[in-house]
């Protein structure tokens, strides 16, 4: 059974950071693509970043030069370090398997709500 947990969200103000992690079990974690999503009440959910299973990156435009996705193959584990963060980061953030533009691979975990204060 897949498990997708993600954990490390919180309060903070505008301009501090977080480190969010999303532990994977029931996937082979080394071969797959991670990717981390988010979601602001009343919005869609959004592709932030992705790592795929060599360490290459991708970033939305929004995040680019602040987010840094990264991956531990040993620990199953991928993590998305937050910096510089602004009011409008403010939602649920998710982790998951991409599979193309609009895909997931596995059900959704719980998320973790990250709020930036102004």
């Amino acid at each position: 059974q897949v498990q997708l947990v993600e954990s490390g969200g919180g309060l903070v103000q505008a301009g501090g950071s977080l480190r969010l992690a999303c532990a994977a079990s029931g996937i082979t974690f080394t071969t797959n693509d991670m990717a981390w999503y988010r979601q602001a009440p009343g919005k869609r959910r959004d592709l932030v970043a992705v790592i795929s299973s060599g360490g290459s990156t991708n970033y939305a435009d929004s995040v680019k030069g602040r987010f840094t996705i990264s991956r531990d193959n040993a620990k199953n584990t991928v993590y998305l370090q937050m910096n510089s963060l602004k009011p409008e980061d403010t939602a649920v953030y998710y982790c998951n398997v991409p599979r193309g533009q609009t895909l997931v691979g596995f059900s959704w975990g719980q998320g973790t709500q990250v709020t930036v204060s102004s």
